[in-house]
Order: structure tokens, then C-alpha cells, then sequence
């Protein structure tokens, strides 16, 4: 597929109308921005026209600029179809959104700073010091309002097995996973984390649901998991309830620079 393809996609008016419905005025930007990525990429540009479009559609329904630099969401090629990626970040972001959290992160862990390893009590881990030596895991924590904490720990050894099993482009040379290792291990632990302890809201349980798959059409109701088949925790009726609640806020799309 060409750039002047997508473009002439981009330019249907049936397109442009759902992403200013989802964006506003931050919409001619988003689709810049998307063009810009798939001109650089070779395989996205191979790409079906019609799955990148959907794709980014899904990162502006949760409202994530398509910018590799940002580390919020991607667009990811898988054989001749895109597929919808949110990033470490993008979760972050999507946590603070529901007004559930305190403090969300996600950090590489060196040798010097696992202190102990208790899978019933928790990990120790000590941050005074300056870390030295290799990485030995990734790590990821949050606390809520009501002062519930919860932290969570794996190897990388369990990440690298934890890609290789869910994603069937791990260590592929083009891949998210080799390309940036660092960012998609601390998603791994993000997302395991909030999927398993955190309260989701409607758009966090959306980008978890989403992650990894193909976006069969604009409003993101139809998905199939090409890559990542067992990627199927949450059903349909989340993304009708997430539909519903999108349609009965009253959105404020105005231009937010430090979003897009």
C-alpha cells in the first residue's frame, strides 16, 4: 500500500467525519501524525488501508496520539494487516484519566536493587543506590485513593516467555518487542498489574481488551486476535457499555497541545 493510498483513505468523507466526531479540532493533527508513521515504516505502508485506519480510530476513540516517540499507543503490522498497540504510557495515562490513582508506574529493576523475593508478601526492592549491573526484571506499582497499593514483579526471563507466548512477532526484527524491548516489558508488568488488582474503568478495560488486535471497524465493536488469539478476556458487552458512556458525556474536544 501507498502513502498516497492511506491519504486518499483519509481523505473519504466518511472518514474525516468520524474522526472529527471522535477528535475535533485535534483531528487534522491526528491524522498527520498518522500519516507520518506509516511513511516511515515499509511494513505498515504493505499494509491493508482500511485496518490502519481502524486501528488508529481505536487510539482516538481512548483519545492517545499515534506518535512512536510518545510511547502512548501504536500501529503495529502484522502480515498485510495493522493492528491496534497501547504503550506502557498510554496506560499510565488512561489510569490517572479514571481518577482511581494516586501513583501508576513502571520501572527496570538491576541486580543490586531486588533485595528479596516473596510471591506471597511481596518483592523488596532498594532504590537509594545508584543501579549497577544488568537488569533482572521489570517492575510495576500503583496506589489508589483509598490507600490500596499493590506491586508486581517478573524476571525477564518470564517477560521474554510472557512475548513469545501471547505475541506471535516476538523477535522478529521489525517488532515493537525488538525494536523497544524496554517499553513493551514495562507494559507487560502495567498491564498484568491493572488487569489483575486495579479497578478498570470502561476505557482502561476498551485499551486492555484492544491491545494486540485487529480493529475490524471505526468504532472499534468488532476485533480479531491474529497475533494474539488467547487475548480474550473481556467481551462485547464492554465495548457496548464503553459506547454507551462515550455518547452520554458531554466530551470538551477543544485543542490541547500537551495531549496531541
Amino acid at each position: 500500500m501507498s502513502n498516497v493510498t492511506l491519504k486518499s483513505y483519509l481523505e473519504k468523507p466518511e472518514v474525516q467525519s468520524k474522526f472529527e466526531e471522535l477528535l475535533g479540532r485535534k483531528s487534522t493533527n491526528f491524522t498527520t501524525s498518522l500519516m507520518q508513521v506509516v511513511s516511515g515504516n515499509d511494513k505498515l505502508k504493505a499494509c491493508n488501508p482500511n485496518s490502519i485506519i481502524n486501528a488508529a480510530a481505536m487510539a482516538a476513540v481512548l483519545d492517545l496520539p499515534i506518535n512512536d516517540n510518545l510511547g502512548l499507543a501504536y500501529i503495529v503490522p502484522y502480515k498485510d494487516k495493522a493492528q491496534f498497540q497501547i504503550g506502557y504510557k498510554g496506560l499510565i495515562q488512561l489510569a490517572i484519566r479514571s481518577g482511581e490513582f494516586q501513583t501508576i508506574s513502571a520501572t527496570e529493576i538491576y541486580e543490586n536493587q531486588l533485595k528479596s523475593c516473596d510471591p506471597l508478601k511481596g518483592y523488596v526492592f532498594d532504590f537509594s543506590a545508584p543501579p549497577k549491573g544488568k537488569i533482572v526484571g521489570y517492575a510495576s506499582y500503583f496506589l489508589l485513593h483509598n490507600l490500596f497499593e499493590k506491586t508486581f514483579f517478573m524476571t525477564v526471563e518470564q517477560v521474554k516467555a510472557h512475548g513469545k507466548k501471547y505475541s506471535q512477532t516476538f523477535g522478529k526484527s521489525w517488532s515493537t518487542w525488538t525494536k523497544d524491548f524496554d517499553g513493551m516489558a514495562k507494559k507487560t508488568v502495567l498491564k498484568l498489574l491493572v488487569d489483575k488488582y486495579a479497578p478498570k474503568s470502561l476505557e482502561m478495560q476498551k485499551a486492555i481488551t484492544s491491545d494486540q488486535a485487529i480493529v475490524e471497524d471505526m468504532n472499534g465493536e468488532k476485533l480479531t486476535y491474529a497475533d494474539n488469539p488467547e487475548n480474550i478476556d473481556t467481551t462485547a458487552e464492554v465495548m457496548e457499555d464503553f459506547k454507551e458512556t462515550k455518547e452520554s458525556e458531554n466530551i470538551d474536544f477543544e485543542d490541547d497541545d500537551s495531549v496531541m
